[in-house]
């Protein structure tokens, strides 16, 4: 065999050899190659383990340079520390207490070392037991959630947000739970973590924390639960206050004591498995734990929602915590609380406004419980005020030249087709313009709107401070417009100012943080709008309605002047009056304007004020009222008014009216008069006096009539 032939039987030996070697290999002998999947799958899984490999290699890198970034970016802890998530407003009552405080509160800012042990270990214990060894984001916690996520069980903690991703969240970020703001939320705690130490991320955490009740940071939460610092909390108060971050609303001790109890006995119990505390101190001493008392806040609502808009006219802008020093009277506003909520009839509402002689609210509730329903009626509601609003009809007649003893008729009546009628359906025929009043006479208010000029009675009030729109139609004099409380009660308080309207208000004065004055209120002595001998007609009038007419519920062993109101089908009842300078108005009724069975003014409304006032007027002295009548000249008609002539143009008149003539008097006859008795007549009075011709010297130019002054007028629909 040539050598040619020899290397092709050898190497088709070979391939015989290897095909035969193949098919030895397969499972089935079929010889079908059965090992290339295998070795294919081996080959893409060493790909994707490089692949993988290298990706998580590019992503820690990609996350090591978003980290530091931001960890960059990040303020200075100087800077962290000053910032405040809002504004603390401390709204104080005329002496100074604390009525309630808005907004977040921060209380001192505490350092690292002098916040209490047990602070720190209890809020360890319960939010982020490996808060001192993670690196921002715990590991463990976040495989654990993984696994809750897919088996569906709940651990006793939840959640897997540590500290510092807490903090992040608290200082960068907001509340939800896309997953956009989770991988920030970690991405800043590394970066918190890379920039910070682990006692400096604790200090903020615990300072800036929000535990309910707007207090942030632990001292405040302190100062409000305990009523001291957090620098001497105990171990039991400590675990109260961790256990406040889960659900501050849910657990807080102000809001359900047992809830606040049970959640910390988890924390000491935590702490005792972490090896903080012994076994012996695991357990709530609740007799221990000294709850700060929580003054009421419920009317005192109304008035800060009254108050707290006022701020952004007299303040310039600031962030700054303040203090508010306002004109509430913590006793009479309770006084006043309490009235309403023991007279006003089922199912209805009440209202009160009380000012001082300056203007000064002492008191003011806006409803029988804030809680239920905080709309304000006492500044915000507008009702009818029924008879309340003749003190602007009256107050008009008695400027015109009307005196509390003048006569009046009244009479069925009907002014453009409007035909007003008593409460009781009668008439009484003439009366004098006191008891008009007192009682409240519908029929004699009519003619005096109509005499005097609805426009004029519309302006009147506009006098005394009533800015709602009045209508000028006849019935507008029984109270057809709509009111506000404190608007009535502003203009009472006017007649108890002698006449001066005044200005309601309830801010004094307001501090900065550092004590320093950012605003206080001026006092600016205001002019009268009406003549003294109007307030003192209208005084007349207020006193007679409350001692013989139909405010005489309102009768509280002292001086009272006032008027009661009661619009139709009883949906209104109002009684407004004052005493030795305060002033209060009081509204009953129904917020859907629905009749209320009985609602009078002179009942409830009136008892009401009797029941507060008691109290607000015990430890101011009696006052008397001037209703003393100085009447202005044009209403007088003085003796040298009665001659028509000069001074030697004799003649005079009696005290019953009639003229007596001269020779024929009480001095005698002509011959036997004295030095001291008038001379006669003159020719030239009897030859005017019969007709006859005037001398030259004796013409005069005729006398103007006097006139009442001139009234302000109002335009129509105002």
């Amino acid at each position: 065999m040539s050598k040619r032939g020899e290397r092709l039987q050898n190497k088709g030996g070979r391939g015989t050899r290897k095909a035969a070697t193949d098919r030895s290999a397969a499972p089935d002998g079929s010889g079908s190659g059965g090992g290339a999947p295998r070795s294919r799958w081996k080959l893409w899984l060493k790909r994707l383990f490089l692949w993988g490999g290298g990706l998580a290699v590019l992503g820690l890198i990609f996350l090591a340079f978003a980290v530091g970034f931001a960890a960059q970016s990040l303020p200075s802890y100087s800077t962290l520390q000053a910032t405040q998530p809002g504004q603390t407003i401390v709204i104080r009552a005329r002496d100074g207490r604390e009525l309630v405080e808005i907004g977040p509160s921060f209380g001192e800012w505490l350092k690292y070392n002098d916040i209490p042990e047990n602070m720190t270990n209890a809020m360890v214990a319960v939010e982020d037991k490996r808060f001192r060894s993670h690196f921002g984001v715990d590991p463990v916690r976040l495989t654990g959630a993984l696994i809750e996520g897919v088996t569906g069980s709940r651990s006793r903690l939840g959640g897997t947000s540590t500290i510092t991703q807490q903090l992040a969240r608290n200082l960068f970020l907001n509340n939800n739970r896309s997953l956009d703001r989770k991988a920030r939320e970690a991405v800043l705690a590394m970066a918190l973590e890379w920039k910070f130490s682990k006692e400096e991320i604790l200090e903020l955490y615990l300072n800036k924390v929000y535990f309910g009740g707007g207090a942030y940071g632990i001292d405040s939460a302190s100062r409000k639960f305990f009523s001291h610092p957090a620098n001497d909390l105990s171990v039991e108060e400590a675990a109260i206050i961790a256990g406040l971050v889960k659900a501050p609303s849910q657990y807080s001790p102000t809001a359900d004591v047992q809830a606040a109890v049970d959640r910390a006995q988890v924390v000491l119990e935590l702490m005792r498995e972490q090896g903080y505390i012994s076994a012996d101190q695991a357990q709530v001493d609740v007799s221990a734990v000294q709850l700060k008392e929580q003054a009421g806040q419920n009317s005192v609502r109304y008035f800060t929602d009254w108050v707290l808009p006022q701020l952004d006219i007299i303040l310039p802008e600031t962030y700054e915590p303040i203090e508010v020093w306002t004109t509430l009277d913590i006793g009479m506003q309770r006084a006043a609380t309490a009235s309403i909520e023991a007279n006003t009839p089922k199912g209805a509402q009440g209202a009160l406004v009380s000012l001082d002689r300056d203007g000064a609210i002492l008191a003011l509730v806006g409803g029988t419980d804030y809680v239920a329903s905080n709309f304000n009626r006492a500044t915000t509601a507008m009702r009818q005020p029924g008879s309340a609003w003749k003190l602007f009809v009256y107050l008009a007649a008695l400027e015109a030249g009307y005196k509390p003893e003048d006569k009046v008729n009244d009479t069925p009546v009907t002014i453009d087709g409007w035909s007003p009628r008593n409460s009781n359906g009668r008439n009484v025929g003439e009366t004098d313009l006191r008891t008009a009043f007192a009682y409240s006479i519908n029929t004699v208010a009519a003619q005096l709107g109509n005499e005097v000029g609805f426009g004029t009675v519309a302006s009147m009030a506009r006098r005394f401070g009533v800015n709602s729109k009045v209508d000028t139609n006849p019935s507008m004099v029984l109270g057809a417009s709509e009111m506000r409380v404190i608007e009535m009660t502003q203009a009472f308080a006017g007649i108890a100012a002698k006449g001066v309207a005044v200005e309601p208000y309830g801010i004094t004065k307001v501090t900065g943080a550092s004590g320093e004055v950012l605003y206080r209120r001026e006092a600016s002595p205001g002019s009268p709008v009406v003549p003294d001998y109007v307030v003192a007609g209208i005084t007349d009038l207020l006193q007679a309605a409350v001692q013989t007419g139909t405010g005489r519920a309102a009768q509280i062993g002292r001086p009272v002047a006032g008027k009661t109101g009661t619009t139709s089908s009883n949906k209104d009842g109002w009684f407004i009056g004052f005493s030795s300078g305060i002033t209060t108005g009081v509204w009953m009724g129904r917020d859907d304007a629905k009749a209320v069975p009985g609602l009078q003014g002179g009942r409830a409304p009136a008892q009401a004020f009797a029941s507060y006032m008691r109290y607000a007027v015990k430890s101011r002295p009696v006052e008397e009222f001037d209703v003393t009548l100085e009447l202005p000249e044009w209403q007088l008609e003085p003796d040298a008014e009665a001659m028509f002539g000069e001074p030697d143009d004799y003649y005079y008149i009696d005290e019953q009216g009639n003229m007596i003539q001269p020779g024929r008097d009480e001095f005698g006859p002509e011959d036997e008069r004295g030095p001291d008795a008038p001379p006669a007549a003159s020719q030239d009075f009897l030859e005017e006096a019969t007709g006859g011709a005037l001398p030259q010297q004796s013409q005069r130019p005729p006398r103007e009539p006097r006139r009442p002054p001139p009234q302000p007028a109002i335009k129509p629909g105002e």
